[in-house]
């Protein structure tokens, strides 16, 4: 009787378990939450990305796979002569390391090596696995290994594998009529998940790379929504608040606020904020990972009118409503510039006080102190000091210093010492340290390397007085090109 007892309970628990599993395995619903909202099935890496063969070189696979912990860091097996490709037969040429054949294939096959980097956890988890068993070794990148039948032992052994899969997506892209997904042509995935029982989703892959993922992988989710995951946290970069980026090849240039991507949808709208120079080319990859935010369509000191009839000027993320036509004379801003505007257009623009006939250098002024010489950014009742002259050739170059009369400067309010702007980079004359000013904070670079790798220039560092660094609370090194 007891052992009865036991076996229903047991019984009843396989059930239960096996019923929670199929639940949490088969509804689309509950893995659609887990879903990145950014990942677009029909873009998932660039023609150029997975083409860049150069993008490391051998000591750089080797730090990765050692930063990652992986087995393959010490791995070595034989490479393979033309003779042993023609059969099933193990590789007979002289051993190498996995980084040396990662390398080497990517080379002569002219495919990105982080992209197999990518390939070699997405199939087998070998980037990050320290103990792998010989089969995840043998079919390090799942090339020959159907879905719904047994792996080709010819293709067999880490060798094969690489040169195998790297061969195979350079034919993707060589010869794409010879394939069953091609660019710009809709695709119904029945089990858009990898299982059954899934809601159909269309899929137009946009261009050849995308299109050569789903011919190696053709699932959606647990296949190719696992290499953009991957891809984005080994090879994305992150860019701090401030950065100007701009994808080769497009001509939109996104600023990086809060987290977002804001474009801006004129020249005008950028140069009058931000210097061309500073923009940072990057990889579509490296903006694709940001939701998108509100466009900056106006340029710095635009003069708007809402719907109402209320006229704005614009600076940075605000909007000041003139009290009266006298404050708007007083500004000595051309009525004539003054644009109409949608009150969508105004909802980016955080609302501020009102500017009135009685207030002062509404855009700002630099006014100096007749008796000391010293130099004061004026805006309305506020007088903000500038501690170092690096200040006037660059923050406010094209601000002329107005000599203030006697006492004026007594009537305003000293504010906080005028600070520079996110996205600059700064050093001390007496450091060769580089920091990226991002919310506020001085973020410093771990190593020139990692400067120049995430693009920035050094002719854009600017020096500055160790007393106006020091405005500054330390943020979080950047320290890794990538996650």
């Amino acid at each position: 009787m007891r052992k009865k007892i036991i076996n229903r309970a047991a019984w009843l628990f396989l059930f239960m378990a096996v019923s929670m599993a199929q639940s949490l395995y088969f509804s689309p619903e509950a893995l659609a939450q887990t879903i990145d909202s950014n990942f677009n099935p029909n873009y998932i890496i660039s023609d150029l990305e997975i083409l860049d063969s150069n993008s490391m070189d051998q000591d750089d696979i080797q730090e990765f796979l050692l930063l990652k912990g992986s087995f393959l860091a010490g791995y070595k097996v034989n490479s393979c002569t033309s003779d042993d490709l023609l059969n099933a037969a193990a590789c007979s040429g002289p051993a190498m390391t996995a980084a040396q054949i990662i390398y080497d294939r990517a080379i002569a096959n002219s495919i990105n090596p982080k992209f197999l980097l990518v390939l070699l956890q997405k199939e087998q988890g070998l980037i990050e696995d320290s103990s792998p068993s010989q089969s995840q070794l043998d079919w390090a990148t799942g090339y020959g290994c159907p879905d719904n039948s047994s792996p080709n032992p010819r293709w067999k052994g880490l060798w094969k594998q690489i040169n195998s899969a790297s061969l195979q997506f350079r034919d993707y892209l060589d010869n794409p009529q010879l394939y069953t997904y091609k660019a710009g042509v809709t695709y119904t995935f029945t089990n858009p998940y990898g299982t059954v029982s899934n809601e159909p989703m269309s899929v137009t892959p946009a261009n050849q790379a995308t299109a050569a993922l789903y011919n190696y992988t053709p699932h959606v989710f647990n296949g190719n929504y696992n290499f953009y995951k991957l891809w984005l946290k080994y090879f994305v970069r992150n860019y701090p608040d401030g950065s100007l980026l701009q994808v080769s090849g497009e001509s939109v240039v996104w600023l990086i606020k809060s987290g977002n991507k804001r474009p801006f949808t004129s020249r005008g709208a950028l140069t009058s904020r931000y210097d061309i120079n500073k923009v940072i080319m990057v990889a579509k990859s490296d903006i694709d990972k940001y939701p998108a935010g509100d466009p900056i369509k106006f340029s710095q000191y635009s003069l708007v009118r809402s719907p109402k009839g209320t006229v704005y000027l614009l600076v940075d993320d605000t909007r000041r409503g003139f009290a009266s036509r006298e404050a708007l004379r007083k500004t000595g801003i051309n009525p004539e510039e003054i644009i109409d505007v949608t009150f969508n257009d105004l909802a980016p623009f955080r609302e501020i006080a009102p500017i009135t006939a009685t207030s002062t250098y509404a855009t700002g002024a630099l006014l100096q102190d007749p008796k000391t010489g010293g130099v004061f950014y004026v805006i309305d009742n506020t007088k903000a000091p500038i501690w170092d002259r690096i200040f006037l050739t660059t923050k406010f170059k094209t601000k002329t210093i107005q000599r203030a009369a006697k006492g004026e400067l007594d009537k305003y309010q000293t504010a906080a010492p005028v600070k520079f702007d996110d996205g600059e980079l700064l050093k001390s004359s007496s450091s060769p340290g580089v920091y990226l000013i991002s919310n506020g904070l001085r973020r410093a670079f771990t190593s020139g390397e990692v400067f120049e790798k995430m693009g920035y220039k050094w002719n854009n560092v600017i020096t500055a007085s160790q007393k106006v660094l020091d405005l500054y609370p330390d943020g979080e090194l950047i320290s890794q090109v990538n996650n």
